[in-house]
């Protein structure tokens, strides 16, 4: 009986505490890992993602942490656990490769969804496309292009180009630029532009309009003209403004030359 006590004293020394540190290990990487799963969930959810999707994403991450969790309650343990971490790391490879895209349009998705470069109703430019944003998923970004027409865009694609959120800002400004002839009196032409602008109660006083000579070109004297407004009545201004200064200036004898420089045009939304 001595010897069976005195055996256990000796075990109990030797694996008493790893057999504590590895209970330690389990509990708190069983914690750890809901808390991750929870806060997933939450992250997709918010990223109006499918609902299978969001138990399958969340899941997969809950037991793959578990998994590491058990290993290295194990290796406390003093178990030789490099077969299983190889075995492990060959299945993550080969899962790697196989969904390569896949996983690429997901971290994409997740980052979209924690940064938000856009939002639903936004007018984006981005990954070769321009549009209204109508759906943000973990894998995709829905929009709606300016003649009605769907598209679905990877999100690598759009997180590895440019954005330009042409909503994002509560205003802008509208970019004209108005030929003159070089028989026209400037004097004349800025005081009638400055007229056709203070008239128009969309415009804003502030920032100020730019009325300024732009350049002086082979044909005309082309005018920057540069009113902000509310982005919501950009191209109602865009549009009623190119339309009231031709107007005004067929009135005033102002001459508008033939052909004028081009113009830029943004992109309609």
């Amino acid at each position: 009986m001595e010897e069976l006590m005195a055996k256990m004293q000796e075990w109990l020394a030797e694996y008493g505490l790893k057999v504590v540190g590895a209970v330690i290990i389990l509990v708190i990487g069983v914690i750890v890992a809901k808390i991750i799963r929870s806060l997933l969930r939450r992250i997709l959810q918010k990223g109006h993602a499918d609902e299978m999707l969001v138990s399958f994403i969340s899941s997969l991450c809950y037991f793959g942490i578990l998994a590491f969790v058990i290993i290295a309650a194990l290796g406390k343990l003093g178990v030789e656990t490099g077969s299983f971490v190889a075995v492990l790391a060959a299945a993550g490879l080969a899962i790697g490769f196989a969904l390569q895209g896949t996983l690429s349009n997901f971290a994409a998705g997740f980052m979209l969804i924690v940064f938000k470069p856009f939002k639903v109703g936004d007018f984006i430019e981005g990954g070769g496309v321009t549009g209204v944003v109508e759906g943000i998923s973990i894998f995709t970004t829905e929009l709606k292009t300016p003649d009605n027409k769907k598209i679905i865009v990877p999100n690598s694609k759009l997180s590895g180009d440019n954005i330009t959120n042409y909503t994002a800002k509560e205003i802008r400004r509208v970019d004209l630029v108005i030929g003159v002839s070089y028989n026209d009196n400037l004097d004349k032409v800025r005081k009638v532009l400055e007229d056709i602008l203070a008239s128009d109660n969309r415009i804003l006083k502030d920032p100020a309009p730019t009325i300024g000579v732009l350049a002086l070109a082979d044909s005309s004297i082309n005018f920057a003209v540069r009113p902000w407004v509310k982005t919501a009545n950009y191209w109602d201004v865009f549009f009623a403004t190119q339309e009231t200064i031709k107007k005004r200036f067929d009135a005033e004898g102002i001459c508008i030359p033939f052909p004028q420089q081009d113009v830029h045009l943004h992109k309609a939304e």
